[in-house]
Parts: structure tokens; C-alpha cells; sequence
């Protein structure tokens, strides 16, 4: 079997690794020279901890099981079994942890309450004012700057990879055959568009003007070296807000009478922090959905940021070297792990995880590699 393969964010590149992975033979095409999207703006995190119980878990455990295997074979993904630590200060946030803890997933997720001081002897570097937190074994990370390019030399190797960047797919012109910006006609038996947010041109044109996908925008920074080393990814309490797992009367308590923080509400933030492979921190996020997007970034969901990390850390939070904004699809309909619709004859187009492409992408191929009996 040959596989066409559009998109060379981490979506596409999970096609292509389970296609490769079963015997077939893989042409990818990206339209950068490489992959510059929300597969590389991210935090690397492989997050278990948040999702809904039902499909969008499963898929996340399979996903991070997947993770490991793939970790073990290229190291150059940087795949680190960290966890995950959600330090609360109040009690209305450790009622949303407890409440986690005595769900029946729980033991899926791994999630635990841990005292302050058993959740320092997991991270040392927090050395902040925090009551309780919340642990999850089965979080974990990559490093999302170069796990790519890791898993395309492995490709490579196999003789059946072939990538052609610098490459826009413009047109569908037969049964599982697409044709470039260059004129050349690539032909396979199945062709997947793994285009993430990049939901105009042909896939407009495939789809019509009611795909069920939205496009949100994110605003991220990142640190120097910490100087030490961050053992575990970090949360703060209003991510509980934002992840279907946290659900419930204690979050509504929570809502009501814990209101975010201004800035945090107003940009529909929550903290995220994971260590890189060079002790930097990369920390976020912001959630925005109204087009048109802005073009820039704003300093203030940044400053609110530093302070929630500083306080966690007890310590001034190293120099900010990087500040970026990313675009990734997301379904409408959140509870959708992923939109996956055949498009043409012979073509799919696989679209929308969400914040959970990272997280998801190797069992969301894997699925597509099932359906289509590759």
C-alpha cells in the first residue's frame, strides 16, 4: 500500500509512522520546509490527568502507552515519564482534587492527593506556599521542538519514507491522488490531510463552509535554564476549569466562589509548565476564539504568569527568552476527540484534537491505520 500523507505536524507524522510501522510505503508533504505549527508551539506534554472519561481517555492511556514505545526506539523525542503536580492552596481546590481522586478512573489516571511535602520530595524546585497537590503518574512529556525531526530520520531509515517539504497540496485530481504547488501528481491508495489549523484552500474546498472545527489561538513563553531540575510537569488550580476529568459540584463550588483571577479570566488561562532537555521552562497558556485573531501578543496574561510560577517556585523565575503565539483546530463539539471524514474518493481528512494533539496523535493514527485497514 502506498499512503500520501499532507501534513507534517504531528498528526500527519503519526500517519506516517503507523503506515511506515505496518509495511506500507509513506510519501509526506508538508508546505513549510518543515513542520512550523501547534505541533511545535506546545508544551510537549503527553496529559492524561485532565481528559473525560470514556473515548477521549482511552484514546490519551493508549496514546501515552504508544508515547513510550516510540520514546524507547528514538530517543531523540525525548519522551520522560514526569508526571504531573496540581499544587493547591485553598479548600475548594483540594475538594476538586479529592473529588478526582474518588472517581473510578481515578487509578487509570493515576491520579493521588499528595500533602505539600509529599509532592516535594516528588519536585524539590517547589519550594512556594502550597497546602496539598494533586498527582498524576501517568502525565508525561516530550520534547516538542525536535521530536519531529527525530521521528522523520527514523522514517527515513525504513527505505519506504520519502518527505517533500516546501510542497502545498492544491487540488484532489483522481481516487486517492492529490496534485502540488509544483504540478506534480501524487498518487496512493489512501491520502490523508493532516492539516491542523489550516482549514482554508482545498480543505475548504472539500469540505464546505460547515466543517465542525474551530481554529483557537494561544499565547506561550519561555524561560532560561531554571538552574535545577523541574521533575515533574506543574498545573495551577484553574486548569481544573478547563478539563472535562474535574468536572462536577466541587468545581462549581469552585467557580463560584474562587473566582479566576482578572487577567486569568479575561484570557481563559491556566498555567502549564514543563522543563526542557536545556533546563529552560516553558510555561502557558491563553485560550482565544474570536476571529479575527489579533496579530499580536499582550504582556499581561505573561506577568500574570510569572507570578503564579513564582509563587509555586519560591523563587524569581529566570529570564523569559521567549514569547510566541501559536493556531491550533479544535472540534466544536469539544467531547470529539478528533475529526476524521472521508473527503473524496480515497481521501480523509483527519483534523481538530485540540489541545490534545500532542497528547492523542499516536492513537488517533493508529484508528485511522484500523478504519482503513492499512
Amino acid at each position: 500500500m502506498r499512503v500520501i500523507v499532507v501534513g507534517a505536524g504531528v498528526v500527519g507524522t503519526m500517519h506516517a509512522w503507523h503506515a511506515v510501522s505496518r509495511g506500507h510505503e509513506v510519501v509526506q508533504l508538508e508546505r513549510e520546509s518543515e513542520a512550523r505549527g501547534a505541533s511545535l508551539r506546545n508544551f510537549g506534554q503527553i496529559w492524561v490527568s485532565g481528559r473525560a472519561g470514556g473515548e477521549e481517555l482511552e484514546t490519551a492511556l493508549r496514546a501515552r502507552e504508544l508515547w513510550e514505545g516510540i520514546g524507547r526506539r528514538v530517543p531523540g523525542v525525548g519522551f520522560r515519564a514526569c508526571g504531573s503536580l496540581t499544587p493547591l492552596r485553598t479548600p475548594a481546590e483540594v475538594a476538586v482534587a479529592e473529588a478526582a481522586v474518588a472517581r473510578p478512573d481515578a487509578a487509570a489516571r493515576g491520579h493521588k492527593l499528595l500533602t505539600a511535602g509529599e509532592a516535594r520530595v516528588l519536585n524539590p524546585a517547589l519550594r512556594g506556599e502550597f497546602t496539598a497537590a494533586l498527582w498524576c503518574e501517568r502525565d508525561a512529556a516530550v520534547e516538542p521542538r525536535t521530536a519531529q525531526l527525530a521521528l522523520k530520520r527514523e522514517l527515513l531509515v525504513s527505505g519506504r519514507y520519502t518527505y517533500l517539504g516546501e510542497r502545498e497540496v492544491r487540488e484532489v485530481v483522481g481516487t486517492a491522488a492529490v496534485r502540488d504547488d509544483h504540478g506534480d501528481v501524487h498518487t496512493g491508495d489512501a491520502v490523508i490531510l493532516a492539516t491542523g489549523a489550516w482549514l482554508g484552500g482545498l480543505v475548504r474546498e472539500l469540505t464546505g463552509p460547515d466543517l465542525p472545527v474551530r481554529r483557537v489561538r494561544l499565547q506561550m513563553m519561555q524561560t532560561d535554564p531554571l538552574g535545577e531540575p523541574l521533575t515533574t510537569s506543574v498545573a495551577d488550580a484553574d486548569s481544573f476549569r478547563y478539563y472535562p476529568a474535574y468536572r462536577g459540584d466541587a468545581l462549581d463550588a469552585l467557580d463560584a466562589h474562587q473566582p479566576q483571577d482578572p487577567v486569568a479570566a479575561e484570557h481563559r488561562m491556566q498555567l502549564l509548565m514543563v522543563q526542557r532537555n536545556d533546563g529552560g521552562l516553558t510555561i502557558g497558556d491563553t485560550h482565544e476564539y474570536e476571529h479575527p485573531f489579533a496579530f499580536d501578543t499582550v504582556e499581561e496574561p505573561y506577568e500574570h504568569l510569572t507570578r503564579v510560577v513564582e509563587a509555586f517556585l519560591g523563587r524569581p523565575l529566570p529570564r523569559i527568552r521567549h514569547r510566541w503565539a501559536g493556531v491550533y483546530a479544535q472540534c466544536t463539539d469539544t467531547s470529539r476527540v478528533v475529526h476524521r471524514r472521508q473527503v473524496a474518493d480515497g481521501v480523509w481528512l483527519v483534523t481538530g484534537p485540540g489541545g490534545r494533539g500532542m497528547t492523542c496523535a499516536p492513537a488517533i493514527a493508529e484508528t485511522t491505520a484500523d478504519r482503513l485497514s492499512w
